[in-house]
């Protein structure tokens, strides 16, 4: 059997602490797109693990696998190992001899592009969007010719040149050692001998479907989120694969039919949230530099208030309420620590993320970081041109346009979320447990846990897909 793990917006709904949840009944757990740029963080006790490459399984001790979807860079990967191993950790992790891999040049032409657009995307630099190029353009070099150097020196001469050209001819920048073609061999050369001399490369499909054939669970987590993928995303503020379910078989290798069987579970951040450029009609405020149009002056009042010490209800500006909630939510970026973007929930972005995967559940989490405020709003639907829609548009300038109508539900109070999470749900104060059964009915999906803390046990489970 298996279990997708999707980010149902735009990445950082918590993912990783639901792929390390579900993850203690798998046997396997496979990373099927993205890079080195989607951070997630894995807290255990005291103990808080970011990782932005391993999958999240790892610190669960499972058999991970870096998918053919992936891209690989090898600097990360043996980084990340290492540094798991400092601190006892035995990771099992395996790399699809199909997934491309990321070279300096990659990172290099990531910030002369990102400098050169007129509108920034808001790429972390990692070279994630150029190595997809070299990949669509077949010109890509793949885990699998990091094992044979005659293999690996022919790809470098063909591709290094034109990415020279690019750099100086193009761009009018001066090329450095990026570029050095027998630097670069002897550097990824050392690479694939150690994946050699670990054993960690593997046909994916292969090893994928042999293990499910042997009855073992297979966990997929996918990075980022519904809203930045290449194809259902905003456009052309979005990652360059697909977090989405299909990507989730592209992938891995494993076919539809054997992804559609299985659960398929959308993660939900109680609030909306964003890192860089684009549209976010729910936005509070802004984010100078990141917001459109924002140009860091207060906001204007927003109806949302908070309990004094006193007890009273006090009004907050949406600058206040935004960064309250920023705070408390710690929504900083795990891989750059970047200031994210914040707004209310968004029904029509998560309408068109349970359409497009087809989620068989939701994890709803940060429900902790609303508390305390004497009301909480849902944007229930859009209007846009004169008329009213329940999911997202097709193109970015139109969801641009989009005006929110909102339904508002009465706060919940502080509470001892550790004693929630031990008691259950329905120790979940009432008004927030109308909250999260208003997005139920309305998604038609059922909410599978909510998340009441950043910890492992701050999670209420409803239904565990792998039990």
């Amino acid at each position: 059997m298996t279990v997708t793990i999707i980010g149902s917006q735009l990445g950082d709904e918590g993912k990783g602490g639901t792929v390390d949840l579900y993850g203690e009944g798998a046997d396997v757990v496979v990373r099927y797109q993205g890079g080195d740029n989607a951070g997630h963080t894995v807290v255990v006790g005291d103990d808080t693990y970011e990782l932005s490459l391993l999958p999240s399984g790892v610190v669960r001790g499972k058999t991970c696998v870096i998918g053919n979807g992936c891209v690989v860079n090898p600097e990360t990967l043996f980084d990340e190992l290492d540094a798991l191993r400092e601190r006892g950790l035995d990771p099992d992790v395996r790399v699809a001899e199909r997934a491309h891999v990321i070279f300096p040049y990659h990172r290099r032409l990531d910030g002369i592009e990102e400098e050169d657009k007129e509108e920034e995307v808001g790429t972390t630099g990692r070279g994630i969007g150029p190595t997809y190029e070299d990949k669509a353009g077949r010109r890509g070099v793949r885990v699998g010719d990091l094992l044979d150097p005659e293999v690996l020196r022919t790809r470098l001469e063909y591709v290094v040149p034109q990415k020279r050209a690019v750099v100086e001819d193009v761009f009018g920048k001066e090329a450095g050692e990026e570029l050095d073609i027998d630097e670069l061999y002897e550097t990824y050369r050392a690479y694939g001998e150690r994946l050699a001399e670990e054993g960690m490369t593997v046909n994916c499909g292969n090893y994928l479907q042999s293990r499910i054939d042997d009855g073992d669970e297979v966990l997929c987590e996918g990075a980022q989120g519904t809203l930045i993928d290449i194809d259902h995303g905003n456009y052309p503020f979005v990652t360059s694969s697909n977090p989405t379910a299909g990507g989730a078989c592209t992938g891995t290798g494993l076919g539809p039919t054997e992804i559609g069987q299985g659960e398929v579970v959308g993660i939900v951040k109680g609030y909306s949230t964003r890192v860089g450029s684009g549209p976010l009609p729910t936005e509070l405020a802004g984010v100078e530099g990141d917001t459109p149009g924002y140009d860091g002056e207060a906001g204007e009042d927003s109806e949302a208030r908070s309990a004094s010490d006193d007890g009273a209800a006090q009004p907050r500006s949406e600058e206040e309420l935004a960064t309250y909630i920023r705070d408390e939510g710690g929504e900083y970026g795990t891989v750059t620590g970047r200031p994210r973007r914040v707004g209310w929930l968004d029904l029509p972005v998560l309408r068109h993320a349970t359409r497009a995967n087809g989620f068989t559940g939701v994890v709803v989490g940060h429900i902790d970081v609303l508390a305390g405020l004497d009301e909480v709003e849902i944007g229930v639907s859009y209007d846009l041109d004169g008329e009213q829609i329940d999911s997202v548009p097709p193109t970015t300038e139109q969801w641009g346009r989009c005006e929110v109508n909102y339904e508002t539900f009465q706060g919940w109070p502080e509470v001892d979320w550790d004693a929630v999470a031990d008691e259950g749900y329905d120790a979940i104060p009432e008004n927030a447990r109308d909250y999260l059964e208003f997005v139920e009915s309305e998604l038609d999906t059922p909410i599978y846990a909510v998340g009441v803390g950043p910890g492992r046990e701050q999670t209420i489970v409803l239904e565990h897909p792998l039990e």
